[in-house]
């Protein structure tokens, strides 16, 4: 009895310790069709005035939706400055994506370290930045929303997000 007790813990403990890092946190995310997973990019050039401005939207089935302008109603459905001259500076585009590229897109961004909890290590060494991208995302109900400029956290994913800004973003 007490062997066979022995051998489970064994058995119990191997299975938990093979991994890196906690046995319940799975970092091997697949992204799966699925019309629950979107991610939304949201990219300011600080260089001009007014801000330029383009927010990105896809869901997994592929709708996709790009708006670009200098309003703030671009990154901000509620913004309230409905007197600012810019106010009407907004253009809304919409396209139907194959869903298999939009899943595609998302483990490409998932494989680039969008979901990471940590990231320590990838700053930038730069100290001031004329871009700001921040990410919002929710990929197989793992979610990542942080109002950080991924350009300083983790510069290799701005790229990433760039791309495919410039993918759905013609001029």
């Amino acid at each position: 009895m007490f062997k066979k007790m022995m051998l489970l813990l064994a058995l119990a403990l191997s299975g938990a310790l093979a991994g890196c890092g906690p046995f319940w946190v799975d970092p091997y995310i697949v992204v799966k069709e699925s019309p629950l997973n979107w991610v939304e990019i949201h990219y300011y050039n600080l260089k001009r005035t007014p801000i330029r401005r383009i927010g990105v939207y896809m869901n997994g089935m592929g709708h996709v939706e790009v708006k670009k302008g200098t309003s703030e109603l671009v990154s901000n459905d509620f913004a309230r400055k409905y007197r600012d001259a810019v106010w009407s500076d907004i253009r809304v585009r919409r396209i139907e994506a194959d869903p298999a590229h939009v899943k595609d897109l998302m483990q490409n961004l998932v494989n680039h370290g969008l979901l990471d909890r940590e990231k320590t290590g990838r700053k930038s060494k730069k100290d001031e930045f004329d871009r700001f991208i921040a990410v919002k995302a929710n990929i197989n109900n793992n979610t990542y929303s942080a109002q950080e400029n991924i350009f300083e956290v983790d510069p290799d994913l701005a790229e990433q997000l760039l791309d495919v800004i410039r993918e759905f973003d013609t001029p």
